[in-house]
């Protein structure tokens, strides 16, 4: 199956009062996992904006099954269910020892990063990049 694996050890200052991590930091490492996937596809993040395109979060959602805590080791995975003309949705899962602690979907727009908020067609070889963590039927994207 393709996807993303990127590990994280919870840091003491990503957890709250009850010694659990603050549930808006979930979608920190939903980004941590984004970022160092652009990083391994593209060598950074800078490299996409540097060839004119960025991107902006148009939807984004989690369901917390169980905390994660203090120094725990995880596994965060991240799969590209769908690309779109414009659009790529991101399948992301938090584990510890084989438990999913958390899940969490992203839908990202490509934009040009000069005319702020105008969707950009996703290169050809970005989406061969993609293609590489995509789920999904690769005829479908064609096709929206």
């Amino acid at each position: 199956m393709p996807r993303f694996v990127h590990r994280l050890r919870v840091r003491y200052n990503e957890c709250d009062a009850q010694g659990h991590v603050f549930n808006a930091n979930y979608f920190v490492y939903f980004d941590v996992v984004l970022t160092e996937l652009w990083r391994e596809a593209l060598g950074s993040y800078e490299a996409l904006t540097a060839s004119g395109l960025d991107l902006v979060v148009a939807e984004t959602g989690a369901r917390f099954r169980a905390p994660a805590r203090f120094d725990d080791e995880l596994e965060i995975t991240l799969e590209v269910e769908r690309l779109g003309n414009t659009s790529m949705v991101s399948a992301i899962a938090i584990v510890r020892d084989r438990e999913t602690l958390a899940e969490g979907r992203i839908v990202h727009i490509f934009v040009r990063a000069d005319r702020v908020g105008e969707k950009a067609p996703i290169p050809d070889h970005v989406r061969q990049i993609l293609q590489r963590y995509t789920v999904e039927d690769h005829d479908s994207a064609l096709r929206t």
